[in-house]
């Protein structure tokens, strides 16, 4: 028999010369194809180990060492990550409908309700239809202007919820979290299926935050097709098991709403519109597609929308002189006498500037939704094959020193007068795959921020600044909870008592 020590040490021979080998054909293969620069990689996981949380991070890190684009092996995938403005424009303008792909993920096969969803569906006649539903049904300006009323209704509940639990003039911690995440939930579902459901609402704002948590984790089978077989962690039982959950209540809201017609038509909801639209085109207007369209309307704006207000607010009380010269607007502006509006938004330019801000440097989503390309392309000289991920570092891009002064400051001052030009900021995507709800978005944030500034004074907890460390995950959520110091001002005394 042989020795333990020689059969260690011939062991440690073979994993070395496995290492050389894989090192020189990747080596090979990358000038053969001329792919991107790429770091060392491991047989069989690639750089699968290089990618730690926050990845936005950990890819910016990368950056730093292998250039504005680099490739990475992904298991059996290959992916491009682009952390630089003129690799996106070349990747989403110049290239835009070769990157117009989604990966097949399984996330967009039992979440995409099998990849036919808006956000999932590959680039086709059906997203092209689905795009156009959403732009031209659900989310154009006549449409967001009609349902104006409802963001002011759930926003003033809010402000009065927050109004009742102070003191007489005293300043009284808040715990403004779960208050903004809750106030998002309201608005989009009273938006989809109109007042009722509050039981139903409740149990489903719970399951989408649950399926987010664990839609956002890692499935060895998406990078390792021979082992899709196997449900490691149990994440596919646990994500399936959801999905037939929120799908049941979902299904419950649409067959409500096509039993009471009449009374969810008066309030003109998502889905008794997509009903109507049904009517005339049964065969498209499934309620499976009305159920995606829904589902894609509160995973994709609630916690985008509810992080931004989140990081804002943190933003501003770590920045005071900020926070008074935005409250020095919307007084002078809006004055006393009355609640902001959405109307009014377009006038407050500091207060834009500083949502523009925040989304510059925290955006919500600090790496875009992942694009894969359908055929070869040419991307700053680099040959890029047909089903290469694309992994756009938005955050990166957002604190690029070369495009921006102080790059790591908060300066709402920087987009004054219109200075900042075409894509140099980009939290909503760019080209075809951009959010289609960015001007919902927009108008939530804008009157929700705008509203508790108006009504509100705001200072820290304590004389050291608002931990601005980043949580795990897909979403920049902040790693600790906000809590802040509010007292009322003499505008929501005189307008919410």
């Amino acid at each position: 028999m042989f020795n333990m020590e020689f059969i260690e040490i011939y062991f440690l021979i073979f994993l070395l010369l496995i290492l050389v080998i894989t090192k020189l054909l990747n080596r090979t293969r990358c000038k053969h194809m001329n792919l991107p620069p790429s770091p060392p990689t491991l047989p069989i996981l690639g750089h699968l180990h290089l990618l730690k949380e926050p990845f936005n991070r950990s890819l910016f890190a990368l950056s730093q060492k292998h250039g504005p684009i680099f490739s990475l092996r992904l298991g059996s995938h290959l992916a491009v990550v682009a952390s630089s403005l003129s690799v996106v424009e070349e990747c989403l303008t110049k290239n835009d409908v070769v990157f117009a792909n989604r990966p097949y993920f399984w996330v967009g096969k039992y979440i995409g309700y099998n990849y036919t969803t808006v956000g999932s569906s590959p680039y086709g006649d059906h997203w092209r239809n689905l795009r156009r539903i959403c732009k031209l049904e659900i989310f154009s300006a006549n449409r967001l202007n009609s349902s104006s009323s409802i963001r002011r209704d759930e926003i003033k509940n809010l402000l009065r919820k927050l109004y009742y639990s102070l003191s007489d003039d005293n300043f009284v911690k808040v715990e403004l979290t779960p208050l903004l995440s809750k106030l998002a939930f309201n608005i989009t579902m009273r938006m989809i299926a109109g007042k009722q459901h509050k039981p139903k609402a409740a149990k489903l704002h719970d399951l989408l935050q649950e399926l987010l948590k664990l839609g956002v984790s890692p499935n060895v089978g998406d990078f390792f097709p021979f082992l899709q077989w196997a449900d490691f962690f149990g994440y596919k039982k646990k994500v399936v098991k959801l999905t037939r959950e929120i799908d049941g209540l979902l299904q419950g809201l649409v067959d409500e709403h096509r039993r009471n017609k009449d009374g969810f038509e008066e309030e003109d909801t998502v889905i008794s519109h997509l009903l109507r639209l049904q009517e005339s085109e049964a065969r498209y207007y499934t309620d499976e597609i009305i159920k995606g369209i829904v589902q894609d309307m509160l995973l994709g704006g609630i916690n985008t929308e509810f992080i931004t207000l989140e990081w804002s607010m943190s933003h501003l009380l770590n920045n005071l002189n900020t926070l008074q010269k935005s409250k020095s607007e919307i007084d002078f502006h809006i004055g006393h006498g009355r609640l902001l509006d959405e109307t009014d938004l377009p006038r407050l330019d500091y207060v834009q500037n500083v949502i523009s801000e925040t989304l510059r440097l925290t955006p919500a989503v600090p790496l875009l939704i992942p694009h894969v390309s359908s055929d070869r392309c040419n991307v700053l000289g680099y040959n890029i094959p047909k089903g290469t991920i694309l992994l756009v570092n938005v955050w990166a891009i957002h604190r690029d020193p070369k495009v921006w002064d102080e790059a790591t400051s908060f300066k709402p001052e920087r987009f004054e007068n219109g200075r900042i030009k075409g894509c140099k900021t980009m939290p909503f995507g760019l080209g075809r795959r951009g959010c289609p709800g960015m001007d919902l978005g927009q108008r939530i944030v804008g009157l929700a921020l705008g509203s508790l500034i108006q009504c509100f004074e705001w200072k820290r907890v304590s004389s050291k600044k608002i931990d601005m460390a980043e949580g795990k995950g897909l979403n920049l959520q902040k790693a600790k909870r906000l809590e802040a110091f509010c007292k009322a001002r003499n505008t929501a005394k005189e307008l919410l008592s």
